[in-house]
């Protein structure tokens, strides 16, 4: 039968350069991945390796630095700092990645300026003096002549490092993202007098430079690409604009961004890969799931029609039915970034037909993006393996044993599922007639689409695995201890916290409102203004419904503790936009009838309500572990009965704990 994707698989030339099929691996951040003398880690070897080996045709570093002239330490690679070594830790992992019929591009950065996080700077510089973007309080000095040049030559430098180490072709990072080159290229950041200001040319110029350089070193048809946001998003400084929102672009618009890749484009430049969004509206480069799939399909189109040279798009791209539809319309290959985390072998499975048994990305970004800045290793909340593929892959146990899994969220699944493959007996509980516990109902907005498809994938492994399931089954100590299992996890999960806010009024769980057993009138007050509370609060107003979330902390979501920085500004921009009012620092006085009365920093608001809607946390169920400590069986407690936390920590308790037993 004919593959309906059949468009993915045929081959591609960059340049001169030839690529198997049209997946390219979208450039993810390189932090923790370096040696103290600038190399590649066994561990990012083995993360490139793994997505060749899953199928992927081009294979696309992640940053990689010029020099260390801006940066404190060495936790990102630099091809230019010691060539040799840099070569003797990237050519071996090179030569594998072509065993695999891929090839490898190094993507080389500029650095950050600006948009330079303050704990990793060494310097403070960007194209003109102005504020840091995170720190308004740091200067960031203008760079001279001299430095832009030394930049320059670094840049190049690294090209022919990468060249010798057996790199295919680099890509230059970056005309993107607001990175220290966009903003030479843009006129809000970049206020020079000299000839790298004023005129597009002259913003242009060291990128310019950049790929001039690059092919008299390195030669002619030595592929050269550029990772490149057509449009900014910016309203002001520190503000984006979201999707369908009417603003007056302050950064890059489209008709500017498209005379600049005509320029690059000649300059030399064989390949756009393309997004949208600067550090000032980072949503839009690192999109969450509150974004539509496909989300730069429209720049794609417009640099087609510009550009000659190929384009490669990502933006949520991985239904492979979108995929094909955009090859040739929006662009000429198609970037899969945290896809390719959560599921090496997404290339493969397209290929031969098994799209249901990819693992699903949730553009959660807890395990990407939030890991890279707190300065950690990259890896996928889905995928605990991802990035340490060497240290974490199953082996099969040497001493089967009978284990009972309790519970079937998230946590009990993937603990029964790595038990299983590793070559235990398993047998999983679930008290209730579905698998998926708190998740079922965290997938209910529609913006949680892919929660969904993930509870569907585990779904399918509890069936493709030897797993015993028993639905309905109330666990308890007497049977747990009768069950002749010698390992019993425990991941019994949580319940919500309930408030006693009288009986006046609607008042009831989030849990009850995203089940469908009670029903949200139009007035709604949300008390909580966590993860659950604002998510519900936004799905309800995008639903026609009058939202105010009152939270009792200075700011909501905690002001983004421990979330992904982009996702957590988008969703407070996503509040605003569909007309939630916030309340922070605030507390529910009253519950009348018809109306909830609210403390408030400015004093005391009477807000009108039909339902309140209570949101404040869950609390471990712990009854059954702690009944069976003490006892002859090995007891472990995972997942939200352990800690309540986010859906990465439950799939990873789970799986780091049956890889070991």
């Amino acid at each position: 039968m004919k593959n309906p994707y059949q468009k993915l698989f045929q081959p591609i030339t960059i340049n001169k350069l030839r690529v198997k099929n049209r997946i390219s691996l979208a450039p993810l951040g390189m932090v923790c991945m370096s040696d103290p003398r600038g190399g590649f880690t066994q561990e990012a070897q083995d993360y490139y390796v793994e997505r060749a080996r899953g199928g992927t045709g081009l294979v696309m570093s992640g940053v990689t630095l010029a020099n260390y002239d801006e940066m404190h330490d060495f936790s990102v690679p630099c091809a230019s700092y010691d060539p040799v070594w840099f070569a003797k830790t990237t050519r071996p992992m090179n030569e594998r990645i072509h065993a695999f019929g891929a090839v490898m591009f190094l993507q080389i950065s500029a650095g950050f300026g600006r948009a330079v996080m303050p704990p990793m700077a060494k310097k403070l510089y960007a194209p003109s003096d102005q504020e840091n973007r995170w720190d308004p309080s740091l200067h960031q000095r203008a760079m001279s002549v001299d430095e832009i040049h030394k930049l320059e030559h670094d840049m190049i430098a690294c090209a022919a490092s990468a060249r010798h180490a057996g790199f295919d072709g680099v890509e230059i990072h970056a005309v993107h993202e607001g990175y220290l080159l966009d903003q030479f290229a843009i006129a809000l950041y970049n206020h020079r007098d000299d000839e790298y200001g004023g005129s597009l040319e002259n913003r242009l110029r060291p990128a310019v430079n950049i790929v001039r350089g690059i092919k008299e070193a390195c030669g002619e048809d030595y592929p050269v690409s550029l990772r490149y946001s057509l449009k900014s998003f910016v309203k002001a400084i520190r503000q984006g604009a979201l999707p369908g929102e009417e603003f007056e672009e302050q950064g890059k618009d489209v008709e500017e961004g498209l005379e600049a890749a005509r320029i690059l484009e000649r300059a030399g430049y064989d390949m756009f890969n393309v997004d949208a969004g600067t550090y000032d509206s980072w949503y839009w480069n690192h999109p969450p799931m509150y974004f539509e799939p496909g989300m730069y399909r429209e720049f794609g189109r417009l640099m087609k029609k510009t550009v000659s040279v190929p384009v490669i798009l990502a933006g949520r791209m991985d239904d492979p039915q979108m995929a094909c539809e955009s090859l040739g319309r929006d662009c000429d290959l198609i970037g899969l970034g945290r896809p390719l985390l959560a599921d090496a072998f997404w290339p493969n499975k397209v290929q031969t037909g098994d799209v249901e048994d990819i693992r699903p990305c949730l553009s959660c970004q807890q395990g990407c993006l939030a890991r890279l800045a707190e300065g950690l290793p990259l890896s996928c909340a889905v995928n605990p393996a991802c990035g340490r593929e060497r240290d974490f892959a199953l082996v099969p146990t040497a001493t089967p044993k009978r284990v009972l899994v309790v519970g079937g969220g998230l946590a009990g699944m993937e603990a029964a599922r790595v038990c299983a493959i590793r070559g235990h007996e398993v047998e999983l509980w679930e008290r209730s007639e579905s698998l998926g516990g708190e998740i079922r109902l965290g997938d209910v907005p529609d913006f949680k689409a892919d929660d969904r498809a993930l509870l569907a994938w585990y779904e399918r492994q509890m069936q493709a695995e030897p797993i015993e399931l028993k639905m309905g089954v109330e666990a308890t100590k007497e049977s747990v201890e009768a069950s002749g299992a010698q390992v019993v996890i425990v991941a019994t999960g949580a319940t919500p916290v309930r408030l006693d806010l009288g009986e006046k009024n609607h008042v009831c769980l989030a849990d009850d409102i995203l089940a469908g057993t009670q029903e949200a009138g139009h007035e709604v007050i949300v008390v909580g203004g966590g993860l659950v509370g604002c998510e519900t609060g936004l799905w309800l107003a995008q639903q026609g419904h009058h939202v105010s979330i009152v939270e009792a902390q200075d700011k909501i979501l905690s002001a983004g503790e421990g979330m992904c920085f982009a996702n957590y500004d988008m969703l407070k921009d996503e509040l605003a936009f569909n007309g939630v009012h916030v309340y922070e620092g605030s507390r529910v006085a009253a519950v009348d009838d018809a109306s909830v009365r609210v403390d408030t920093p400015a004093g005391d608001k009477d807000l009108p309500a039909d339902t309140v809607m209570v949101s404040v946390g869950y609390r471990s169920d712990t009854a059954l572990y702690e009944s069976l400590e003490g006892g002859s069986q090995l007891v472990y407690n995972i997942g939200d009965s352990r800690h309540v936390h986010n859906i990465m920590q439950a799939i990873w308790d789970g799986y780091q704990l049956a890889m070991d037993l």
